[in-house]
């Protein structure tokens, strides 16, 4: 029997070990250090200290003997390798075949919700889930309409407004959040898989300032916000340009880059390190197209990642002025490791750097100016507030 599960452990060292040698190769001429996709899987296996199999199976054999719900061999490994990658950071996962399969349908750069709303019952006091079907993910998940949320990603939904909330349904596709449904209760992972709309949205505002919204960064962004802004140039005299990117999770780095390229005529615009990628740069090619343009961002503690990187590009070149609140402080790029069984590993192999060199995960991009929405102020005024920041400051 002790010699069975040593066999096993055995196999799950390998499991954990199992890479893709090509995804391990920097990748050379490449704007897009994103998630990618190997078929080959080369079996690369690390050296692992002996005592920390025995410990191994010294834990499992007592899990197995004395746990107080029978668990049969493959629960408890698929538990053990969840448990290595979900441990390395609040990225890294493991994906079943199942998991992996869907997440390739995916479209790196869309943006995407869970398949409900939640809407506020004023009776309860609390928020609740609506319009979400019967055959829906969430509902194959034991979740039900009417049934109350008490937090969305571990925060508390009862002192936010319903756009404050909704935003936090929001994400890139693919990615997962947790859902509470209660204070005590064990919270449940869901994945954004529900494609919505990502049209840039352009507003002109009375005092000629055009507010731009950008809600996910994709394969066009940075070709649409040039055209949004030689229109609006050629129709009228514009005072300054609002980038909106509040809620904004991120999407392609090419797009943030070139985007970053449209206000910046050199230096860097992000940097990676890596382990295993080896270090690369961005750097901003020469142009004065809107180089004499008052720019200003707007962000909030939703914007992340790609929104993050070129935020901080402005801000570190003193291009624009960044007004909000501190962003989310996700700067990681990730990669997908396929194995053997048709699972696969989603892992963080590098960081984002700003152009001064700092680190973005965990840490976001603080404003240089402070200015939340506050819960009685429409959304409208807000906007119009934000706007006279950007043309008072010099």
């Amino acid at each position: 029997m002790a010699l069975q599960r040593w066999k096993k452990v055995v196999i799950l060292t390998t499991l954990f070990m199992c890479m893709s040698h090509s995804a391990l190769a920097a990748v050379k001429g490449k704007a897009q250090p994103v998630l990618d996709f190997d078929d080959e899987v080369e079996q690369n296996y690390a050296e692992v200290p002996v005592e920390s199999i025995q410990q191994f199976v010294q834990i499992y054999s007592i899990v197995k003997e004395n746990y107080v719900d029978d668990k049969n061999d493959e629960t408890l490994f698929q538990q053990a390798i969840k448990g290595l990658v979900s441990g390395l950071d609040r990225y890294s996962r493991y994906l079943s075949p199942e998991d992996y399969k869907q997440l390739l349908q995916y479209t790196e750069g869309d943006i995407a919700s869970v398949d409900f709303e939640l809407g506020y019952d004023q009776q309860l006091h609390q928020w609740a889930i609506q319009g979400l079907k019967e055959n829906a993910d969430s509902a194959k998940q034991g979740l039900r309409n009417g049934v109350s949320v008490f937090k969305v990603d571990d925060q508390e939904l009862k002192k936010l407004n319903h756009d404050q909330v909704n935003s936090l349904l929001n994400g890139s596709i693919g990615s997962t959040l947790s859902l509470q449904l209660a204070q005590n209760s064990k919270p449940l992972i869901l994945v954004r898989n529900k494609k919505i709309e990502t049209d840039i949205q352009a507003t002109l505002l009375h005092n000629q300032v055009l507010v731009i919204k950008v809600k996910v960064f994709q394969q066009d962004t940075a070709n649409e916000i040039k055209r949004l802004i030689e229109e609006h140039s050629s129709s009228s005299r514009l005072k300054a340009v609002l980038l909106d990117l509040r809620n904004n999770p991120g999407g392609l780095l090419s797009a943030a880059v070139e985007s970053a390229d449209l206000f910046l005529n050199q230096g860097i615009i992000v940097s990676t390190k890596s382990r295993s990628e080896g270090d690369q740069q961005f750097q901003a090619l020469p142009s004065f197209e809107f180089q004499n343009l008052k720019l200003g961002i707007l962000i909030n503690n939703r914007s992340a990642s790609a929104a993050e990187v070129f935020t901080a590009a402005m801000k570190d070149h003193d291009r624009a002025w960044v007004v909000g609140e501190k962003s989310y402080g996700k700067g990681v790029v990730q990669k997908l490791f396929p194995l053997s069984n048709g699972a696969a590993l989603q892992m963080t192999v590098s960081h984002y750097y700003t152009p001064k060199g700092q680190m973005i995960e965990g840490v976001g991009i603080q404003p240089n100016q402070q200015y939340l929405l506050q819960h009685e102020m429409k959304e409208e005024n807000y906007l119009e507030h934000v706007a006279e920041i950007i043309l008072s400051h010099k």
